[in-house]
């Protein structure tokens, strides 16, 4: 089963007069949508944007796996374990938030920044936090989310390229540029595909396209 959600239909959030365009996938913050809390793992796909000098401020996150995938700019992290980085275009960043962690994420550049931001349900609660930068991840290697049980593939198509969406318990479809089609719908950028048992499925390049993919395991018997 795929269950289509368009970038229209996407909770507008942020704050515009500081900088920060926020549109996220699922029910968040005051956006409260019993009927769309979640899927497989994923409980957040939220696309920001920050002008030059914008950002949100130090923040607590807890029992969450936070994955971030810049789509232009630099993006200057900071958390309360110290850490410090940089990430760009083609990096992945993974903060596990684990039993308790802060951070402040900012465009510290002086162009805009954007970026995909992606929060996954950890099998186990608590535990230590964690934190990781993948830089210049290749399609087609993924990046494995075992605390999760959750694979993110990054997949790049030129114009009628194809490539297969990963056969799982839950396939999460995400377009980042450009335009797909899949399934006999077409998706732009923004648009989403949720699929249920996915098998032998494919996405089309209709144009250039980046797509991000969560290959999700059913892990609904275990306990949280």
């Amino acid at each position: 089963m795929m269950d289509v959600r368009r970038a229209g239909g996407r909770y507008r959030g942020g704050d515009p007069g500081a900088g920060v365009e926020s549109l996220h996938a699922f029910s968040f913050g005051p956006h409260y949508d019993p009927d769309n809390l979640r899927f497989g793992a994923l409980i957040a796909c939220n696309e920001e944007r920050l002008a030059p000098g914008a950002g949100f401020d130090e923040h607590p996150h807890s029992h969450t796996e936070i994955v971030t995938w810049v789509v232009e700019g630099e993006l200057t992290h900071r958390d309360s374990t110290g850490r410090t980085s940089v990430i760009r275009p083609g990096d992945v960043q993974r903060l596990s938030a684990a039993g308790g962690v802060r951070h402040a994420e900012r465009n510290a550049a002086d162009v805009p920044l954007a970026f995909v931001q992606m929060w996954l349900v950890p099998l186990e609660p608590g535990g230590e936090p964690g934190y990781e930068v993948v830089h210049g991840i290749a399609d087609p290697t993924p990046y494995a989310v075992p605390e999760a049980g959750a694979m993110l593939h990054v997949r790049r198509l030129g114009a009628g390229e194809r490539t297969a969406v990963p056969d799982a318990a839950y396939a999460y479809v995400h377009v980042v540029r450009g335009d797909v089609r899949l399934e006999g719908e077409e998706l732009g950028p923004g648009d989403a595909a949720r699929i249920t048992d996915a098998k032998e499925l494919e996405a089309v390049g209709v144009t250039a396209a980046e797509l991000l993919i969560w290959e999700m395991a059913d892990t609904s018997g275990l306990s949280r």
